[in-house]
């Protein structure tokens, strides 16, 4: 039921038109161009160093560690670190990261044709050897990973790819193919973030546990 007419433009033609600029980082690249040569190089001066003589959108146009812009807006002036979880990361101790290292998908791309699938086998959960062994894990063992949104399983390879207290599952993984029909995005938070109040989404946190029998959902009761 969606007809508006920008829904209907083809792929070349929103090239056409994003190529059919004033910028001069674009001149002389065009469709034909990049139809016969396959790329083009952006034609950014040589040597590329936008900040040399500053030029940062500040009040001094330096990059400034202490900000007078938070400063007068009743902020903390300087970068400061805040633990992610909360209260959450009494009962969800270990931090979820989505890496990209699916090596045959293109973000989501792909991930749904059969010949990639096969070579990347089944996403695997990373964990380090120090996080499993107090919970009874092995490698190849099927574990849960569950948190206040939800919870998935799927299979886990130990090591020392993650550092102890992090986890990480491969981005790009649809969840119509992966085990259970869930991926990594189940367990994203939905908060904003104290600053800017943009999406969470890299604040997740977890618990893992041996089995493939999902657990209760955690409902916060």
């Amino acid at each position: 039921g969606l007809h508006e007419d920008y829904l209907q433009t083809s792929d070349e033609q929103i090239i056409r038109d994003t190529l059919d600029s004033d910028d001069p980082w674009l001149a002389g690249i065009t469709w034909e161009r990049l139809h016969e040569e396959g790329w083009a190089k952006l034609n950014i001066p040589e040597p590329w160093v936008p900040y040399a003589e500053g030029g940062f959108p500040t009040p001094s146009g330096r990059a400034e560690f202490f900000s007078e812009i938070q400063a007068a807006a009743g902020r903390d002036p300087l970068p400061g670190y805040e633990p992610a979880g909360g209260e959450d990361s009494v009962e969800y101790p270990l931090t979820l990261i989505s890496a990209k290292s699916a090596l045959h998908f293109l973000n989501s791309s792909f991930a749904n044709l059969p010949r990639h699938l096969k070579a990347e086998k089944e996403p695997r959960l990373l964990m380090h050897p120090e996080d499993a062994v107090p919970r009874g894990i092995a490698d190849g063992d099927w574990v849960q990973v569950c948190n206040a949104q939800g919870q998935l399983s799927l299979r886990v390879t130990l090591g020392e790819a993650v550092i102890p207290g992090v986890v990480s599952m491969p981005s790009g993984w649809w969840a119509s193919r992966s085990p259970g029909g869930v991926s990594a995005n189940l367990l994203t938070p939905d908060g904003l973030s104290d600053f800017g109040g943009v999406g969470d989404f890299h604040d997740a946190r977890v618990e893992v546990v041996r089995g493939r029998e999902l657990r209760t959902a955690h409902t916060g009761d």
